[in-house]
């Protein structure tokens, strides 16, 4: 809730009582370690070590590919994204570098007509959750906020 928090408002989050600097300081040194793992494990698959071998811009293309086709703004989106683009890769796997063009054109046709991205169009109130992080106001038949219910504080 603190990084919900954060992220919607920062000085309202400090003004609550999280402790802002100290939370980012710790999503920032887990999300480097993160990436400090996943490029250990790169390394350690390939054979031989070289700048143009294991950091190459297309990798760049890919992650946003998935990002753009799955959904922006979700959780769920980059991960449907994912499994669009490896199983587009396995079936468009004979046609050679074609399949990068195939793979652009997807991309374009989905931003076009789906702004969202595919989960956006599956799940356009967003109230499916694979982790959920959001919070959510349920409002009662007049509109207004529901008020706290015996033993609950409000």
């Amino acid at each position: 809730m603190a990084l919900v928090s954060i992220r919607d408002d920062e000085r309202a989050a400090e003004a609550t009582g999280v402790n802002v600097a100290r939370t980012k300081r710790i999503v920032y040194v887990l999300s480097a370690a993160i990436c400090a793992g996943a490029g250990a494990l790169l390394i350690l698959a390939n054979l031989e070590v070289q700048p143009d071998s294991t950091f190459f811009g297309a990798v760049l293309g890919l992650m946003i590919f998935m990002v753009l086709v799955g959904g922006i703004g979700t959780f769920e989106g980059p991960i449907v994204g994912a499994i669009i683009f490896f199983a587009l890769q396995q079936w468009l796997s004979s046609y050679g570098v074609w399949y990068l063009i195939i793979l652009g054109a997807v991309a374009v046709i989905v931003t076009l007509w789906l702004p969202k991205g595919i989960w956006g169009a599956v799940d356009p109130t967003n109230r499916r959750s694979l982790v959920p992080l959001r919070h959510r106001v349920v409002l009662n038949h007049d509109g207004a906020a529901p008020l706290a219910r015996k033993g609950e504080v409000p």
